[in-house]
């Protein structure tokens, strides 16, 4: 009987997925009921069948799952084992501040650094006060900010070294840039498509799914196509709140433990935006998000 191997699955679909094996050799594995879905980003350890196939017998425990809810409340496991998430946002299209609030809450709850990329920095010039106008209020949170040109190449070394031997996934609004600045980061991101695609016999799907791409210099990129908006109806009202760093002093100190942080007497998050200490746009942003969240729970 062949032994067990460990190896690293770089895309999924149903229940075939794409397994790098350690001597980086690509192989198709079908996942075993019991086993569960393997997604990008596991480890696992798996059995070879056939010359570039087998079976995947057990995935490892996992850091993190970075988790979507659809329209209908129901969550999926999108990925695993995340170091880190890049929120892209460019001067055009405009930049949605709500969507960058909800990646960053994505991040605290996968407790992972999140950094806040601003593309298509070319299309300032030297407009420097711009570029620090559109990253001031992620820098004003403590994030750290990067701006980049996946035209011109500024920022890129500085992106590399930011991410390091990390994995890493890149999320943004639609137009930013994101699928170019992937392409600059894996030169051959067409090759591996390619032998991607061969290996798994997924075809076109190959381009659809959530894909882990190394990078040269170490670390890897997650692209995962089908992220424009994350819903987070998986997550509980406190895990939301976390996730607003410039919340986080206030929290526990309002009169009511069950506080909605709107109007209740004694509610700190309130005073707080009242003396302009929180955002008032955050504090709207928030009040959003947990009205979609408790939206699925009553759905």
């Amino acid at each position: 009987m062949n032994e067990l191997r460990r190896g690293r699955v770089l895309v999924g679909h149903g229940g075939e997925s794409v397994v790098q094996a350690e001597d980086g050799a690509l192989h198709r594995c079908l996942t075993r009921r019991r086993t569960g879905r393997a997604v990008c980003g596991d480890s696992v350890e798996w059995r070879p069948e056939t010359a570039g196939t087998g079976i995947i017998e057990r995935i490892l425990p996992r850091r993190n799952e970075l988790t979507r809810t659809n329209y209908r409340g129901k969550a999926r496991v999108l990925a695993a084992n995340l170091d880190c998430l890049m929120a892209v946002i460019a001067p055009e299209p405009k930049p949605d501040p709500e969507l960058v609030d909800r990646y960053l809450v994505v991040a605290h709850s996968l407790d992972v650094e999140a950094l806040v990329i601003l593309n298509k920095r070319d299309l300032l010039d030297a407009e420097e006060d711009m570029e620090d106008a559109l990253l001031s209020p992620w820098q004003g949170l403590g994030h750290p900010t990067i701006g980049v040109s996946s035209l011109r190449g500024d920022g890129l070394d500085g992106l590399r070294q930011w991410i390091g031997a990390r994995t890493g996934i890149l999320v943004g609004q639609s137009g930013v840039g994101k699928s170019s600045l992937i392409n600059v980061m894996v030169p051959d991101r067409s090759a591996r498509t390619r032998a991607l695609s061969e290996a798994s016999g997924l075809g076109r799907h190959t381009t659809t799914e959530t894909t882990l791409y190394d990078l040269p210099g170490g670390g890897a990129l997650i692209d995962s196509p089908g992220i424009r908006i994350l819903r987070l109806g998986h997550l509980s009202p406190d895990s939301i709140a976390l996730g607003f760093r410039d919340f986080q002093p206030y929290l526990g100190r309002c009169r009511y433990r069950d506080c909605s942080h709107r109007e209740e007497p004694g509610c700190a998050i309130v005073e707080a935006s009242r003396r302009g200490l929180i955002d008032q746009r955050r504090l709207a942003s928030y009040h959003a998000l947990l009205a979609e969240c408790r939206g699925f729970a009553a759905g």
